[in-house]
């Protein structure tokens, strides 16, 4: 047991009294040259809060202090809610006047007001900051005669940063600026910063996905450190790294992305056997060989965690040398690889597997569009060009059909949302947003990547080495008991089990498929659900219905593929001995983490660019008329979405025919007079009438045919269709991805 543990358990007991570290020392009889690495413990376990110090300066743990510690969410109203570092503990809900000076991100310490009752969630006051997550932040600088201030441009952010006049480095007014804080906001003044950095004024070409990038502190260039460790591996494979591999360079594999995609990491092949079995590869880019553990390159990789896509840009996890060179598996050049070669029975199970170190060369670098012209389109000249793939791209499909249904049998979730192609011209503005089909070339790497990443989980679990798994907990109960009011109301009435199983859920959107409130329950049902994340545990991935699973092909842009990776090797030479498994299970819970902390920061600026580009889209079309589906409902209005899944609010004070009222417990919004009813799921004419850049916020106004008369509705009849929106805005809708 090590030291932090042993503290740990001593300040559980309940007998111990909170005590100063001097204390400490002499319980533990630790002697004068052990004081400074005792107190560095101490320190350590503060910062991760592991311990807190009361107003006396003593210490103990939250919980027998009557707090809690964790990460503070802030919603742009001012309010927030703080995350616990404790699994399975509820949010602890954060009034804006308990903020006490934490900022979103910020780790921190609350107390506890009032416990949960009823609906109302348990409410907290910030007692302390332990971390702070940001000590910069992009802002308007606004010029004043004996000072100047910044707005930051994260709305999260509430207060106005004081700046003073020697510390503005030349800002004027509207300039945009990055600023650093001094001093931290309290209760009676605001927070005191110094302008570092000049971006220009506000609205110049550029600087609106700048502008983002910064708010999120997502790293622009690669420290000289990392470019200069990178400048010394080679571009070419030697010899000495064959030794080991298995030689797969005469065998037809091909890799299979976007047009524009330059990070190529997975590669397939497929062979059927006599029997009718089909012998799946699949090929992973082997980033380990050069992204050895703790040197350069994989500490600034575990800092990202993530690559991230904003559109007409990348901010990559690993340098362009490595990303889009030496461990990309370009076309008909040697690459090495992480293979995992499945045999799969026509009933779509895995019957035999192994997991190797390999080197290839690719066959072709194919792309979605041409895959699935000669699949599904039969293009003539597609397929004589790439006649001798020809066969097997007919058995991808074949067992892309097979996989698919084993995993809609046992219960997977698949939903089948629409999303957007955002595309830019020269200048970054938004000219076109088109849906973007997922086709059978998509499914098909979908489904081979689903079974690999399976495999090799269950694999690595039966080793009972410290691991990364990928998990999906159980839907959050209340608001899964919304949505089985919300589709029994639909119509849909679902023999609902004590313990919810994917499959019900599945059976729900089975029913609903190709009806006009497909997108409508599709979407409640996703936002009922717990967002996905990496851990050391084997928990299992509820939207996949599967027990194992983790993230094992995408070693180039996600760091826990990169970390399983180095896992899998070392056991695949039998070098993970006692000491080494000790030290694993830090490095995992860590990777952990940071993986699925980095991948909510990526997620949220890839999301606040979509929206930017978005309204930008729609600032061009104000006065022109779509049509759409109300998407949501809430209390002040309702939402539509527009065929090319832009979403705008037709605000309740411009339903100017009545007085609408918001009907909590039939959910919708009925006019007093009318009795007209707005449903989610109904067709509906909007004019677009403003677009709010600054707060990527879209104003559309119902258009009603002339001929549209009044209809009276009868509230009764209302059960048994009453729509729901369960979350107060879109702000806590999920999209496929984040799930799985």
């Amino acid at each position: 047991m090590g030291i932090k543990e042993t503290i740990l358990n001593f300040m559980k007991e309940q007998a111990y009294r909170p005590m100063d570290i001097q204390e400490l020392s002499q319980v533990f009889d630790i002697q004068r040259d052990e004081y400074k690495a005792f107190k560095k413990c101490i320190k350590s376990m503060e910062r991760e809060g592991l311990i807190i110090r009361n107003k006396n300066d003593k210490l103990g743990v939250p919980e027998r202090m009557g707090l809690i510690t964790g990460k503070l969410q802030v919603h742009q109203k001012g309010f927030g809610f703080l995350i616990p570092d404790e699994e399975g503990r509820q949010d602890v809900f954060i009034p804006s006047s308990n903020m006490n000076g934490a900022l979103n991100g910020d780790r921190v310490v609350a107390k506890i007001l009032k416990e949960d009752v009823g609906a109302k969630k348990c409410e907290g006051e910030i007692r302390e900051v332990i971390e702070r997550a940001n000590r910069t932040f992009v802002g308007v600088y606004e010029d004043s005669k004996n000072f100047g201030f910044v707005v930051p441009e994260d709305k999260r952010i509430q207060n106005d940063v004081f700046i003073s006049r020697k510390d503005r480095n030349g800002a004027e007014t509207g300039d945009l600026v990055i600023i650093e804080i001094v001093k931290w906001a309290d209760q009676r003044r605001n927070p005191e910063g110094v302008v570092t950095e000049v971006l220009g004024k506000k609205g110049e070409k550029g600087l609106d996905i700048l502008t983002i990038i910064k708010k999120y502190g997502l790293p622009e260039e690669f420290p000289d450190k990392v470019l200069n460790f990178v400048e010394g591996i080679e571009e070419e494979i030697s010899d000495k790294d064959l030794k080991g591999r298995r030689d797969l360079r005469n065998i037809k594999m091909v890799t299979i992305d976007g047009e524009d995609a330059k990070d190529l990491d997975d590669a397939v092949s497929i062979e059927k056997l006599k029997d009718g079995t089909y012998k799946l590869g699949v090929h992973i880019a082997d980033v380990t060989h050069y992204v050895r553990e703790k040197n350069p390159l994989d500490k600034e990789a575990l800092k990202r965690a993530t690559s991230v896509y904003l559109i007409d840009r990348v901010i990559p996890m690993l340098p362009k040398k490595l990303s889009n060179g030496i461990c990309s598996l370009n076309p008909k050049v040697d690459r090495l690889t992480l293979s995992c070669t499945m045999i799969i029975n026509k009933d779509g199970k895995v019957i035999d597997h192994e997991i190797y170190e390999s080197v290839i060369k690719t066959s072709e670098r194919m792309t979605y569009t041409d895959v699935t012209k000669i699949l599904k389109d039969g293009d003539k000249d597609l397929i004589a060009k790439y006649e001798y793939l020809y066969e097997d791209f007919k058995a991808m499909e074949e067992l892309c059909h097979i996989l698919n249904n084993k995993r809609l049998k046992r219960g997977a979730i698949d939903f089948e949302f629409e999303e957007s192609k955002i595309i830019l011209n020269d200048q970054g503005k938004p000219i076109d947003i088109k849906p973007y089909d997922r086709e059978i070339a998509n499914r098909i790497i979908e489904e081979f990547m689903l079974v690999c990443n399976e495999t090799v989980a269950e694999h690595m679990f039966w080793t009972k080495l410290p691991f990364v798994y990928r998990i999906h907990e159980d839907p959050d109960t209340e608001k899964l008991d919304k949505f089985k009011e919300f589709i029994y109301n639909l119509g849909y009435p679902v023999r609902w089990t004590q313990e919810v199983h994917p499959r019900l859920l599945q059976d729900v959107l089975d029913e609903v498929k190709g009806k006009k409130e497909e997108t409508v329950v599709s979407t409640l049902l996703l936002r009922s659900m717990m967002q996905a994340r990496y851990s050391p545990e084997c928990t299992g991935h509820f939207g996949l219905a599967a027990k194992y699973y983790c993230h094992f092909t995408s070693p180039i842009r996600r760091y826990p593929d990169l970390q399983i990776h180095r896992i899998i090797k070392e056991h695949l030479h039998g070098k993970v001995d006692e000491g080494r498994s000790t030290k694993l299970v830090n490095i995992v819970d860590y990777a952990a983490k940071q993986s699925s902390e980095m991948e909510r920061v990526a997620q949220e600026a890839e999301r606040e660019v979509d929206d930017l580009k978005k309204a930008e889209y729609m600032l061009d079309r104000i006065g022109e008329e779509f049509e759409g589906i109300i998407s949501s409902v809430t209390s002040f209005g309702i939402f539509v979405q527009l065929p090319n899944t832009i979403e705008g609010l037709v605000h309740i004070s411009d339903l100017d025919d009545d007085y609408y009222i918001y009907d909590e417990n039939h959910l919708c919004l009925i006019g007093e007079r009318t009795k007209n009813i707005y449903r989610l799921g109904d067709d509906v004419k909007i004019r677009c009438e403003k677009v709010d850049i600054p707060n990527r916020e879209i104003f559309f106004k119902l258009i009603k045919d002339e001929e549209e008369t009044e209809e009276n509705f009868d509230i009764k009849d209302f059960n048994k269709q009453g729509l729901e929106e369960y979350v107060d805005t879109n702000e806590d809708g999920k999209n496929e991805e984040e799930v799985f």
